[in-house]
Formats: C-alpha cells, sequence, structure tokens
C-alpha cells in the first residue's frame, strides 16, 4: 500500500472514530429509532420528529464523510493507488455525495411536503392515530378523494424514496469503508 507519509496514531484513531460514528449513527437511524418511533407515537408527531432529527443526522454524516474522505486522500494519493485502494476512495466520494443530496434536497424536500400533507389530514381528522398501518381505509379514501393529496402523497413517496436510497447507498459505503479499515488496521 503506497502512502503518502505514514499517519499518526491520533489520525488513525480519529480516522476510525468518525467511521465507527458515522456507521452506528447509520445505524440507529436507519434500522431502530425510526420503527421504535412509528410503533410508538402518533403520526404526525412520528414527522415531526423526523423533520428535525433527519437535518442533524444527514450534516453529521456529510461532515464525518468529508472528514474520512479527506484524511483518506492526504495519505493515499491518487498516482499511488491501487484498485482496492481507489475503490474504497470511491466509496467515500459516494458516501460523501450520498449525505450531502440528503442533506441539502431530498431531505428537506420531503420534510416540506411531509408538512403539506400533514395539513390536509387534520382538516379531516386524520394522523394522530398510533402507527402507520391504521386508519388504512381512511387514508386511501382521502387519496382517492383528494387530488392534492395523491399529488402530495406521490411527491412525497418520491422524494422519501430518493432519500432511502441515498441513505441505504451511503450505508453500504460507510460499512464496505469499515470492513476495510478494520482488515488493514496498521494503515487507513
Amino acid at each position: 500500500m503506497a502512502t503518502e507519509g505514514e499517519p499518526t496514531d491520533l489520525v488513525k484513531v480519529l480516522h476510525l472514530l468518525v467511521l465507527s460514528f458515522s456507521w452506528g449513527m447509520q445505524v440507529w437511524v436507519s434500522f431502530i429509532a425510526g420503527f421504535v418511533l412509528v410503533a410508538r407515537v402518533t403520526r404526525h408527531t412520528f414527522g415531526l420528529v423526523q423533520s428535525k432529527l433527519f437535518p442533524v443526522y444527514f450534516y453529521c454524516l456529510l461532515g464525518s464523510s468529508i472528514f474520512s474522505l479527506a484524511v483518506y486522500a492526504v495519505y493515499h494519493p491518487r498516482e499511488l493507488l491501487d484498485w482496492h485502494e481507489t475503490v474504497q476512495m470511491g466509496l467515500y466520494f459516494v458516501a460523501l455525495v450520498t449525505a450531502g443530496l440528503n442533506g441539502q434536497w431530498f431531505g428537506p424536500a420531503a420534510t416540506e411536503v411531509m408538512f403539506q400533507m400533514r395539513e390536509v389530514e387534520k382538516e379531516h381528522g386524520l394522523g394522530e392515530q398510533v402507527g402507520l398501518g391504521s386508519q388504512k381505509e381512511e387514508f386511501a379514501k382521502l387519496r382517492e378523494q383528494d387530488p392534492k393529496y395523491r399529488v402530495l402523497k406521490s411527491t412525497f413517496g418520491r422524494y422519501h424514496g430518493l432519500s432511502s436510497l441515498c441513505n441505504l447507498i451511503g450505508f453500504i459505503c460507510t460499512t464496505t469503508n469499515l470492513i476495510y479499515t478494520a482488515l488493514n488496521l496498521s494503515t487507513i
């Protein structure tokens, strides 16, 4: 593995901590917190919590990705990369791009549409039930009868889907980089 100088122990520790922080945060937010919340609070409370949590989450991921990519790039100049290192550098870059897309575009767009949907739901007495599965018939009826709500629901689905896809891709990149780093602990 060709590198531009050797990283100090502090740099190695910080790099591993930031990478682990990103991975742990992604696991918690993506696979634990959302499922617990959706089963325990009302639909509108869930949306409100997510609207406050996601910007912090996306920008923490963005900052972590910038740091990880920068540290990796400093100690792995492009001219000296083998193909494994090139893939890892690409994964750091993809994680940065997906976090940026979510923080700057998909997350805010989904949140904005969610609040618009929330207003329509309130007008129809919906959204204060616990769990997304309750009152399915009422929500289906609202979607059928209200063209504005149908468009909002479709738009929200698109932004939420793109955001989820970016989040999943970023998680896969972070997981792969964490595994690669663990297998090569003597370097970064």
